[in-house]
């Protein structure tokens, strides 16, 4: 039992964006998120969240302008418009992508405000290969950062924590913040691999764990312990954001990395653990990659029931 508040934000638009006929980033994810969800028995003590849309100004503490001027130019009234190799726009992907964006700022308002104690966005289009001028990887918008920059310029709070578990590098929140000592950005992640980002010489305040393809959940947690928690607690953070991938599930078809669910509730109650004693438990999650069905659908499910404390 447990006295945890956790929101779970979702809305049907993000089973509108639909980047064309075979495309791993697709509907199907959701649905079988929200399938599997609905007979988990904390399902009915979860706090049901809308998003709201994000804004302009919002977006662009993160993004260029122009890169916002070309998106929003660019939506297509019909058909496919093709922003990069793998990310496109259908009719409805500008509001799914503002939506998204829209759960992480709102659920980082109503957390701050004392609502929710924590909160998962289950939503896409995923966000952290976008960056400050351009849209990669299936994202259009850098979800978590302009959180944690809402975080930091509209709550004027003074530092906090992005941690990101994706097989896939956070190229984007990277770009972003890597200058900026007041987010610590912690990311582990299959290398080499997409999107082959030069992670040589980082700042103090970047975090990288590559780990080899083929790395098992043992070899993960090692490399998470010795790197992770003693950078979060010289940073101490005001709040942590989760960039929330399950692509390095052993089952799915984009990564090599061999974890399973249970390493998904073992970094997720890590994360609470640090979060209670550095920032009054203070987080919201994201959803990024993952894309074998039921394996992501399990994940997610470990993930919340972990936040949750159920």
């Amino acid at each position: 039992m447990t006295d945890a508040r956790t929101a779970l934000y979702r809305h049907p638009l993000g089973l509108l964006h639909d980047m064309g006929p075979g495309h791993p980033e697709n509907p199907g994810r959701l649905r079988a998120i929200n399938e599997l969800l609905a007979t988990r028995p904390f399902y009915d003590q979860l706090l049901q969240a809308e998003p709201r849309l994000a804004t302009r100004e919002e977006l662009g503490r993160v993004h260029a302008d122009d890169y916002l001027a070309t998106i929003f130019s660019v939506d297509p009234g019909s058909g496919l418009v093709h922003l990069d190799g793998d990310t496109a726009m259908n009719p409805h992907s500008l509001q799914a992508a503002l939506l998204a964006t829209g759960a992480a700022l709102d659920a980082t308002d109503r957390v701050l405000g004392g609502e929710f104690d924590n909160a998962f966005c289950c939503m896409r289009p995923p966000g952290h290969h976008a960056e400050p001028d351009r849209a990669m990887g299936f994202c259009l918008f850098a979800t978590v950062a302009v959180a944690a920059a809402h975080a930091l310029a509209y709550h004027r709070l003074q530092r906090v924590a992005i941690l990101d578990f994706d097989v896939h590098h956070g190229n984007g929140t990277e770009a972003v913040f890597r200058s900026d000592p007041r987010v610590l950005f912690c990311s582990s992640f299959q290398h080499p691999f997409y999107p082959y980002a030069d992670i040589s010489a980082p700042p103090q305040n970047i975090v990288h764990v590559p780990l080899q393809s083929g790395t098992d959940g043992d070899g993960f947690r090692q490399a998470i312990d010795a790197n992770w928690w003693s950078a979060l607690r010289r940073h101490q953070p005001e709040m942590i954001f989760v960039s929330a991938g399950f692509d390095a599930h052993r089952e799915d078809p984009l990564g090599g990395l061999n974890l399973d669910e249970d390493d998904f509730s073992w970094i997720t109650a890590r994360i609470v653990a640090e979060a209670s004693d550095l920032c009054h438990g203070r987080i919201v999650s994201c959803l990024e990659g993952g894309y074998h069905y039921d394996a992501l659908a399990r994940s997610v499910a470990a993930h919340i029931e972990v936040l949750g404390g159920f």
